[in-house]
């Protein structure tokens, strides 16, 4: 059992809070960008697909290449190091303030993406140990709420450069002023805990990768985040339709932010208490997210922004806190890698057939959404059902002489 005396547990929330605070940080850069991506995109020359297919491409380099960066740590333990290249890579984002094409603009904002891939393994696996004494849910519930503040904040920086000078390069220049604060939070939570193994001497419930339980479990991560929307995708069509000024675009993805903020404090307390039954809200809400964002109303596409919002809150604080349950603590850097992985395929796919869909039809968009929301749900309660044959065959075991 993990050591749960007043001093380790201490350091723990410390440990999630120093975390949090270079996500906050962190987070204000990329968010503050991706909260305009679309505009950006479209104001380069690009069009939807573009749009699409590099938001998708992106976020795919993002999530697959966790699978890579998840085992290489597993077998490293170089868990800080690692954090902090990856963090490193966010340098790309005041970059863009010199671009004057799309085709470069992709390549920076793809650059970003990988250095989420190869940070991102290795600081859940230091949070899967940390929270072993705070509860899984609330630990990265907490660390989520905190990289969602800087979610807020760095869209409404955009804002004010939008509308103090109208250009987006003087909010890319502003987002840089942030990597300093990554630097020290991070250099400060090294020297607080530089073997962040030592707080966790638990184990997860030892599942490979390949067994069924969480194959049933990667199929639905599939099917509910290629039926769920991009924001970039929502951001292009606030601004192809003329909805909104383009000043309010990031305003619109900043209360999305606020949204999940308190959302996945709600979520972290709710999975604490009922696992990953929470999930099964994913499906609703994606599916009433486009129902409502490709609006013409601005009223109703906000509803849409915050429902989106509220999908985030839920989906990534439960995903991450469930995989902390999939493997022992000395595979836990290849479960997070290769269940991203699964996560980051989907957003691209879907990402990329939302794209082409909406310069066919945005009503082709929410079909689409509908029909593979409705197979993610069917393959949630394949997972249900597993686990009830699973007990079933325990109890028959136990009563067998």
């Amino acid at each position: 059992m993990p050591d749960s005396s007043p001093e380790v547990r201490g350091l723990s929330v410390r440990l999630i809070l120093l975390l949090g605070t270079a996500s906050l940080f962190g987070s204000l850069v990329s968010n503050g960008a991706r909260s305009v991506t679309g505009p950006f995109l479209l104001a380069l020359g690009g069009n939807a697909v573009v749009v699409g297919l590099i938001v998708g491409f992106g976020e795919f380099a993002g999530y697959a290449l966790r699978a890579i960066t998840g085992g290489y740590v597993d077998r490293d333990h170089g868990y800080w190091r690692v954090v902090m290249a990856g963090y490193g890579l966010l340098a790309a984002i005041p970059l863009l303030a010199a671009i004057g094409r799309w085709e470069t603009a992709a390549v920076l904002i793809i650059t970003e993406r990988v250095g989420k891939a190869v940070r991102t393994p290795a600081r859940d696996t230091i949070l899967s140990h940390a929270t072993t004494n705070v509860g899984r849910g609330w630990g990265f519930g907490i660390h989520k709420a905190l990289d969602q503040v800087g979610a807020v904040i760095g869209p409404l920086v955009m804002v004010a450069a939008l509308t103090l000078t109208g250009g987006y390069a003087e909010g890319f220049l502003l987002l840089g002023l942030p990597l300093a604060g990554v630097a020290l939070t991070l250099s400060f939570a090294q020297s607080t805990v530089p073997r962040p193994g030592c707080l966790d001497t638990g184990e997860g419930d030892g599942k490979t990768i390949g067994s069924p339980r969480v194959l049933s479990y990667a199929v639905f991560i599939f099917l509910g985040m290629a039926g769920f929307v991009n924001f970039p995708i929502l951001s292009f069509h606030l601004k192809a339709q003329a909805i909104v000024p383009d000043a309010a675009i990031p305003l619109f993805y900043a209360s999305a932010m606020v949204v999940s903020v308190v959302v996945a404090l709600l979520a972290g307390r709710a999975f604490d208490r009922i696992g990953t039954r929470i999930l099964l809200t994913i499906p609703v809400i994606s599916t009433l997210t486009v129902f409502l964002a490709f609006s013409p109303d601005p009223g109703v596409a906000l509803a849409g922004s915050l429902a989106w919002g509220v999908g985030i809150g839920i989906f990534e604080t439960a995903f991450r806190a469930s995989i902390a349950g999939l493997a022992t603590a000395g595979r836990r850097g290849k479960a997070y890698g290769t269940m991203s992985a699964v996560f980051g395929t989907a957003w691209f796919v879907g990402s990329a057939v939302m794209g082409i869909l909406y310069d066919i039809s945005i009503g082709y968009i929410v079909a689409y959404v509908v029909i593979v929301e409705i197979a993610a749900v069917a393959a949630c309660l394949q997972i249900y059902r597993s686990r009830i044959v699973v007990r079933l065959e325990e109890r028959i075991g136990n009563l067998m002489p």
